[in-house]
């Protein structure tokens, strides 16, 4: 049986990890160099690393810390923000990252998920979706949760996987540092019928929170948190003994 991941996310601006709330609140956390250190060494099975005002700023991601912190650990790297075109998957991809994020750079060109996908495989192209909830339905909003782009959920997801995707992170701005658990709802409604993995991101509050997510909806492959992780509230080792204890295959730390 595939086994799930755990993947503790760096959201970094001018070189600092922070964090919020609703995407709103930042505050400073850590280094990203230490923090990605700390998670290779305590057992996580991957490391997402975003500027998350790149975008927002109208700039290219910052090179230099992402350099260091590929240098530093282990375990595979996904990395995102401020993505718009080929030759900043070439960068990123050259600095270390295993994997590169697309999301407000793949709303302005849709094209970019499939030109990215034929030239450096789907395995390596992720589509990152800031998903709230807007009348009745899902709505998609970009840089960094700050602008609604009336795009529905469901509709821009499924077209990202068609175009060469080959993974999906929902990010839940409703539950976003909310610590209340993950959006199963949601994860549902916009993930359920994907044939590419699912990562859940967006309101992990306890390790209770991990098994409730893959019990509830098995077709997701990872749980993705970081006030959790970064605060020392959930220790990564813990939260897997408990999701092999409960049946949940899990990498042994």
């Amino acid at each position: 049986m595939i086994t799930k991941r755990i993947i503790p996310c760096l959201d970094v601006r001018n070189g600092r990890v922070v964090k919020g709330t609703n995407f709103q609140g930042l505050r400073d956390v850590s280094s990203p160099v230490e923090l990605g250190r700390f998670y290779s060494d305590c057992g996580a099975d991957e490391l997402v690393f975003y500027d998350i005002t790149a975008s927002a700023e109208g700039r290219k991601l910052f090179t230099e810390v992402l350099t260091e912190v590929a240098r530093t650990i282990f375990i595979p790297l996904t990395v995102g923000g401020g993505i718009n075109t080929l030759d900043d998957f070439d960068r990123v991809l050259k600095c270390g990252a295993d994997k590169v994020s697309v999301n407000s750079g793949a709303i302005k060109d849709p094209m970019l998920i499939s030109d990215a996908a034929k030239r450096y495989g789907s395995q390596c192209v992720v589509l990152s979706a800031d998903v709230k909830r807007v009348g009745e339905g899902y709505r998609v909003f970009a840089k960094g949760g700050r602008e609604d782009t009336g795009l529905d959920a469901i509709e821009w997801v499924r077209r990202g996987v068609d175009l060469g995707a080959g993974e999906v992170v929902l990010n839940s701005i409703d539950t976003d540092g909310v610590k209340n658990g993950f959006d199963l709802q949601m994860l549902k409604d916009v993930c359920g019928s994907l044939n590419v993995p699912v990562i859940a991101s967006g309101g992990a509050g306890c390790v209770e929170d991990f098994v409730e997510l893959f019990k509830a909806l098995p077709f997701v492959d990872a749980g993705l948190a970081a006030s959790i992780f970064h605060y020392g509230e959930v220790s990564i080792s813990d939260l897997k003994k408990l999701l092999n204890s409960e049946s949940i295959p899990a990498r042994e730390v």
